[in-house]
């Protein structure tokens, strides 16, 4: 069965012969494998690796613009090893230049109700196609079908917006109070992904679903109580999830951490699927799966930790195992890891785990 069936039939719990098969990596991880072996483009480049596994979904972009001030981006100091960038939003963070990594929080401009509507709300009232790749996504979309998979365009929402524009600090003070300006800040923020999101899929093409990136949890649980987050969430979730809805798509949700006090929102917004399921942060995939498989599918879960091993027989009787574990519960499911492959994982020891995949996933 082509990728873009059967995850169709995952999500719809048709019957479906096997489980489907994804998985995100740091960008460093390819760089490093090509040394190992993984292949390379005419330019040298590693291969995307969505094609060369042969993934069932294939990400075909959508990230646009979503600062206030397009396109803007000032290097305010740097080193061999990192830069300080203001972004669109006023906001100063600092990030490595040659690996990953969460950025470092240095200052923020948007810190009052004030600013925000003198300096940066108006810039997110007007729909603008500078903002979109309309080239490159159309083409990888193009590209996605061509090959059969169930293709998807992506982008952060809400929570995501606010963190590298006001701050950790500044955020949860509002959430608390000053709610008024935050209902604001969600507001314009929901009509600018909707009539962005419009643009795009005129402009580029309809893809299967939009997965939304949202890191609501850390290793411990989530960053504010589950009646924050249903006060002042909530409702702009369940309005984009039916926007989406409305016009055929599927609606994925990421969030890193321990969402498990997060699963009932979740669901009652209407998301299709969630991921990824970090198991080092507490999240119980088979629960899940027991308390909420009739409503959500489920993209991850598997201890990236195991793959960190590079040992063979290990990778592979805990591949086989977990998923012969998902069959008993009946999941309707992707197999991926619980984040994302690092560089810690060799090309071979993420191959022994396909090996496993392909010799256990069949129903």
């Amino acid at each position: 069965m082509e990728g873009r069936r059967l995850i169709e039939a995952i999500l719809n719990d048709d019957d479906f012969d096997r489980f489907g098969l994804y998985e995100y990596f740091w960008p460093e991880t390819t760089e490093r494998w090509v040394a190992q072996g993984y292949p390379v483009d005419d330019a040298g480049k590693p291969v995307d690796p969505e094609v060369h596994f042969g993934f069932d979904l294939r990400a075909c972009g959508g990230w646009f613009d979503h600062f206030p001030i397009r396109g803007y981006r000032e290097v305010v100091s740097e080193t061999d090893e990192w830069e300080a960038v203001r972004n669109g939003a006023g906001a100063v963070l600092k990030y490595w230049k040659h690996r990953s990594g969460t950025p470092e929080h240095v200052e923020f401009r948007m810190t009052s109700r004030e600013v925000w509507e003198a300096d940066y709300r108006p810039h997110l009232l007007s729909t603008d196609p500078l903002r979109l790749k309309l080239p490159e996504d159309r083409e990888a979309l193009a590209r996605g079908r061509r090959d059969g998979r169930w293709t998807f365009f992506g982008h952060v929402f809400l929570w995501e917006t606010m963190r590298p524009s006001l701050g950790d600090v500044c955020m949860y003070e509002s959430y608390a109070l000053d709610p008024g300006w935050v209902r604001d800040y969600h507001e314009v923020h929901l009509e600018f992904f909707r009539s962005h999101f419009g643009l795009l899929f005129e402009k580029a093409g309809m893809p299967d679903a939009v997965t939304i990136y949202e890191d609501l949890a850390y290793r411990n649980g989530l960053f504010v109580s589950p009646r924050m987050l249903r006060d002042s969430l909530l409702p702009y979730y369940v309005e984009l999830v039916a926007w989406f809805h409305s016009l055929g798509l599927r609606v994925h949700f990421h969030s890193c951490g321990n969402v498990t006090e997060a699963l009932p929102l979740i669901v009652e917004a209407g998301f299709d699927s969630l991921n990824p399921m970090e198991v080092k942060a507490g999240c119980d995939l088979g629960s899940f799966v027991r308390d909420y498989g009739d409503r959500l599918a489920f993209v991850g879960g598997f201890d990236v930790r195991v793959l960190e091993t590079n040992d063979g027989a290990t990778i592979q009787s805990s591949v086989g195992a977990h998923l012969e574990a998902m069959k008993r519960i009946g999941a309707r499911y992707v197999f991926a890891s619980d984040h994302s492959i690092p560089p810690s994982v060799s090309y071979d020891a993420y191959r022994w785990a396909l090996e496993a995949f392909w010799r256990t996933a069949g129903r």
